[in-house]
């Protein structure tokens, strides 16, 4: 094998390629990134853990076609390294000789035919706008569970019907809910998935950023259940989550007899603000009342804060404490001017929705319901 590249261009791939190789792989192979030189003039990588897989595919100028099995850690390490000049990859023996201008690093291979086959990329089921899928994806992910001992929470349930498609999050203490459009591949196609967070989050960061399209094909109940993602002549798959997703769709509110509207950006700096004196596991309250919102943390002996916010409330008066970080998670999540907070009663979860103006309608594409804590002093 022997092929000639730009640096940039195998840096990028490579660290793509490699970003979600095991720091423990179950094999040593499996710590590895497949290259394989075609005589068109094209190189593909490949990673595989038994659980996600990734492929990129880039162009070279190859003189020897052939396949070798290194480091991947270590190749994204050097070629992010290297000066910004060609880069010559040579295969010599069992060593891959990587040079580029003065520097030269020599990589010992693995075994190729001790790789497994990488499990094939679904069929696709739709497209849909990487832009738009990053945004919802990151505004999920925030309540998804981070226990492992919980694998069902860790990962976002993903309800497709027709044009629609529903993520659903929650690690118990809060629930994220987004809906977004997108076109299937057939009118009326219908499918639920549960994928792990990490990895949607991932993919949507590396894929999705781009601006452009992002194929998804989905692939239930033939065997091995996978997700796959193409953009960019790079696409990964990886297996779903087995399990039934808890109902949590009923624990939205039917009806809100109270709500209050905030301007989001103030609300998060005041938030941070008095979260300051918030010791670990402590919550800040809210008290809202007509014309204000006055946000306090801590009590007796302890360091205290305290804020106050022009709102509007619609409804009695109401108080309520969050865990800070909840809170700003999903503040920040919003990406509006103004938040809506929906309340039911002082000790029952608040939903949180955008709003563009003081004075208009919540846009419910996104939801945020988190759980009040209870507040002494």
């Amino acid at each position: 094998m022997k092929f000639r590249v730009e640096r940039d261009v195998l840096a990028d791939a490579v660290t793509w390629t490699a970003r979600t190789l095991p720091t423990r792989p179950p094999a040593p192979v499996l710590a590895g990134v497949r290259i394989e030189a075609d005589a068109q003039g094209v190189i593909n990588l490949a990673s595989f853990d038994y659980e996600t897989s990734a492929r990129s595919e880039i162009p070279a100028e190859v003189a020897e076609p052939g396949t070798v099995l290194v480091s991947g850690r270590l190749l994204a390490e050097i070629s992010r390294a290297l000066p910004n000049k060609p880069v010559d990859v040579v295969l010599e023996g069992s060593k891959v000789v990587v040079t580029c201008g003065a520097s030269r690093f020599t990589l010992l291979t693995m075994p190729v035919d001790e790789y497994p086959a990488l499990p094939g990329l679904p069929e696709v089921s739709g497209t849909v706008s990487g832009d738009a899928f990053t945004h919802a994806v990151a505004q999920v992910t925030v309540a998804a569970s981070r226990d492992d001992t919980l694998p069902l929470l860790t990962g976002v349930r993903v309800e497709i019907e027709g044009e629609r498609i529903t993520l659903l999050s929650t690690d118990r203490y809060r629930l994220a809910l987004r809906e977004l459009t997108w076109t299937p591949a057939t009118p009326g196609y219908s499918a639920v998935a549960l994928i792990r967070a990490r990895t949607l989050n991932d993919v949507a960061k590396s894929l999705g950023s781009g601006g452009g399209l992002v194929n998804v094909g989905l692939s239930t109940g033939q065997g091995l259940d996978l997700v796959g993602f193409e953009a960019g002549g790079r696409q990964t798959t990886s297996q779903l989550v087995e399990g039934d997703y808890p109902a949590v769709r009923r624990l939205f509110p039917d009806s809100t007899p109270i709500h209050a509207v905030v301007a989001t950006a103030p609300l998060i700096e005041a938030a941070k603000r008095v979260s300051l004196v918030a010791e670990r596991n402590t919550p800040i309250r809210l008290s809202f009342s007509d014309g204000q919102v006055v946000l306090d943390a801590g009590h007796g002996d302890d360091a205290q804060a305290s804020e106050a916010l022009e709102a509007v409330l619609v409804g009695e008066d109401i108080a309520v404490a969050f865990n800070p970080q909840f809170l700003l998670d999903g503040l920040g999540a919003l990406g509006t001017d103004f938040v809506r907070l929906s309340f039911t009663h002082p000790n029952k979860p608040v939903e949180f929705t955008g709003q563009g103006s003081l004075d208009g309608e919540d846009d419910s594409s996104y939801r945020y319901l988190l759980v009040p804590i209870r507040f002494t002093g």
